[in-house]
């Protein structure tokens, strides 16, 4: 396919953009005017997505924990659009329990999702971006939960810290094919995960205002409140700044 012209509409993948944060960052980047892949392993969500946010959308889908599965996606947003200028590294799975009983077949799981996929795309991504010689941005989502230990969710915190130390070490790699690498650290976020969480507390009530006192703000993030610090970091008002992790959690960590 031909080169775009200059001025064409930037091109962004969302990995994990079948719900919750993820849908929400689609949504954003699509409000900016970019187009935006969406990604995830529901074809049937995914599609539902696309379908939601019009044209400027379209979905593929990927499972990233297989083998050669982020070179695959992004050499497909590529073919479609003849350029990547922004990866969301969003895709994740939870993870809970009592750090001493882990049994490593779930470290493994844990880590093939939020670390290991999230570097291959990246790596994926990053030669992509050099390739074209446009340069871009990669917005790693963490956690809160990288920079503060909350017992039962170690490995899970091992896993997005990880993601925040790729992000520095990146970012100063990458730099000179303009390649921007930052970090959005959630903290507690009103998301289908944390309903079903919250819903099965004896007083899902009495666990909201517990869980917003915590906070400085007093309130639980919104969806798009992190689809905000993504869009930023993704725009080019944020031409100069990489290797930094933006906590979008209300001031918990100012604490």
């Amino acid at each position: 396919m031909p080169l775009p012209v200059a001025g064409e509409a930037r091109v962004a993948l969302v990995t994990g953009a079948t719900s919750g944060i993820g849908v929400e960052i689609a949504r954003r980047l699509v409000a900016d005017g970019l187009r935006v892949v969406v990604s995830g392993r529901s074809a049937e969500r995914g599609a539902a997505v696309a379908a939601e946010l019009g044209g400027a959308a379209s979905f593929v889908r990927a499972d990233l924990t297989e083998e050669g599965a982020a070179d695959a996606l992004v050499a497909a947003v590529v073919a479609a659009h003849g350029r990547l200028d922004v990866l969301v590294n969003n895709a994740a799975v939870d993870h809970t329990g009592p750090l001493l009983e882990v049994p490593p077949s779930e470290v493994r799981a844990t880590f093939e999702t939020n670390a290991l996929a999230a570097i291959a795309c990246l790596q994926a991504a990053g030669r992509a971006m050099r390739d074209g010689g446009r340069g871009g941005a990669i917005i790693n989502v963490t956690s809160r939960l990288a920079s503060i230990g909350v017992p039962t969710m170690g490995v899970y915190s091992a896993s997005k810290g990880a993601l925040l130390a790729l992000t520095t070490a990146a970012a100063v790699e990458l730099a000179p094919w303009d390649i921007r690498v930052n970090a959005v650290a959630p903290g507690m976020t009103r998301t289908p995960l944390y309903e079903t969480w919250a819903s099965g507390q004896p007083d899902p009530a009495a666990t909201e205002r517990r869980v917003a006192d915590a906070i400085p703000l007093r309130r639980i993030a919104e969806p798009a409140d992190v689809a905000a610090a993504v869009a930023f970091l993704a725009s080019p008002g944020a031409a100069y700044i990489t290797g930094t992790s933006i906590p979008v959690d209300g001031g918990y960590l100012a604490q």
